[in-house]
């Protein structure tokens, strides 16, 4: 015989207890982000202005503890979902994510072997800049000779990858109007 949802006992002290340790090393993850992540998720006004705070306080001592235990808190109003999934992304264990770097990774690669990859990149999307990119590939190229430090290698992988986030899938040569 099953007891009934409304009838079953409430979490005990130690399964709350875990679920607010939870929520505080979830906030404690927002406070280590950089303040360009931190606007791209959605959070309450309130609970914002907490982790900002918190990032403002350089020693770990007991008012930042305090502070951290405060943002617990907050989260307790907050649907910890969507945080999660966000955080998951940053830390690169979504697998679409790490799929989607992977593809730019390769397309990087076959632009760097083949100038001819990049018209396959102007077909996906008509508004990049032909020329700035064909300079970051003569750059990378010779900054791989040199053996200086990536700083064209990187370039293009930070375009290809604005470009797919941008709408047209770049990394695989077809066009993709994503709705």
């Amino acid at each position: 015989m099953s007891i009934p949802d409304e009838e079953q006992a409430p979490p005990s002290k130690t399964q709350r207890k875990r679920a607010m340790a939870e929520l505080q090393a979830l906030g404690e993850e927002l406070v280590e982000l950089s303040s360009d992540r931190l606007r791209k998720i959605d959070l309450p006004e309130e609970l914002r202005t907490a982790v900002r705070e918190a990032q403002r306080m350089l020693r770990h001592d007991d008012a930042r503890r305090r502070q951290m235990q405060y943002i617990g808190r907050l989260m307790r109003d907050v649907d910890p979902q969507p945080i999660r999934a966000v955080l998951a992304v940053v830390r690169g264990e979504s697998a679409d994510e790490t799929a989607k770097l992977h593809r730019i990774e390769r397309r990087r690669t076959e632009f760097l072997a083949d100038e001819r990859v990049l018209h396959e990149i102007a077909a996906a999307a008509p508004s990049v800049d032909l020329q700035h990119l064909r300079a970051l590939r003569r750059a990378a190229l010779l900054e791989q000779a040199q053996g200086k430090p990536p700083r064209s290698y990187r370039a293009i992988f930070q375009l290809l990858k604005e470009l797919e986030q941008g709408g047209a899938t770049v990394v695989s040569g077809v066009e993709d109007d994503r709705e």
